[in-house]
């Protein structure tokens, strides 16, 4: 009787062994990962001519980066290094061609300020970019509208407090369908317009931005590591001004299909 407990113990033993030896072996992808306990969608922008969608990892915005805008908002264009502000992801508004979006007119706010900016959509990264090479990382661009809560925007700067409250709001990143680079070459110059209710507001040309896009992206690059999915606005020209509900922001950009919206 003895020697048959022993012999089944042994066989246990050696079963459980093995058992714990294969388990072991399973590559750690093959195990169960965790699971969310509830699904946050992806932010995604078309893109003009293709099935596939550009999926958004994060949005960079450059402040005052056109002279005659940094004098208006009290600031000396000269002497400003770049700066920069982040929205949230899920602040993307996509504005198809040929149609007037609604756009809500958000809550807080008095003074809700229109900018209309070019937006670089990039498909790789990295860190420390020169800028002779910043071009080779992006995809894509867009025509976009930073919208701005001015009164919030305003008031935390002069509590000098961070106004993010005035930046990064629902609906706050409008944005048109991305054209690949490919397809429309790389924007260093071009007019750029916006007009309410038909009368123009903002106009300018994208060669007086004080900053170019490479050089957005590689000033970027030394304080954030640039990934596949980022966007950038690459700023704003002069006569920024308020929006009320009921107006249609028409926006234009050489190279690009218009984009509009109206205030709702």
């Amino acid at each position: 009787m003895k020697t048959e407990l022993d012999r089944r113990t042994v066989l246990t033993t050696g079963a459980l062994a093995l058992a714990g030896a294969a388990a072991q072996s399973v590559p750690a992808e093959a195990q169960a990962a965790p699971k969310a306990i509830f699904a946050v969608p992806a932010t995604t922008i078309p893109i003009v001519g293709e099935a596939e969608v550009f999926q958004v990892r994060r949005i960079y915005c450059i402040g005052r980066n056109y002279a005659a805008h940094a004098i208006e908002r009290g600031a000396d264009p000269t002497r400003e290094p770049p700066f920069f502000f982040q929205k949230p992801t899920d602040a993307i508004q996509n504005v198809a061609v040929g149609t007037v979006a609604d756009h809500p007119y958000p809550s807080l706010t008095k003074n809700y300020h229109h900018e209309v900016e070019l937006v670089a959509a990039l498909k790789s990264g990295g860190t420390n970019i020169p800028a002779e090479k910043a071009l080779d990382h992006v995809y894509g661009y867009a025509l976009g509208l930073d919208m701005t809560r001015r009164d919030l925007q305003n008031g935390m700067a002069a509590e000098k407090k961070p106004w993010e409250i005035g930046k990064s709001f629902d609906h706050a990143a409008v944005i048109g369908p991305i054209h690949p680079a490919g397809k429309t070459g790389h924007f260093t110059k071009g007019a750029i317009s916006l007009a309410v209710n038909g009368t123009v507001k903002q106009s300018s040309d994208l060669q007086n931005m004080i900053w170019s896009v490479a050089e957005q992206i590689a000033k970027l690059s030394e304080a954030f590591e640039l990934k596949a999915g980022d966007i950038i606005y690459s700023g704003t020209p002069e006569n920024v001004g308020p929006v009320v509900k009921g107006d249609v922001l028409l926006c234009k950009l050489d190279g690009l299909p218009d984009m509009s919206i109206r205030i709702v």
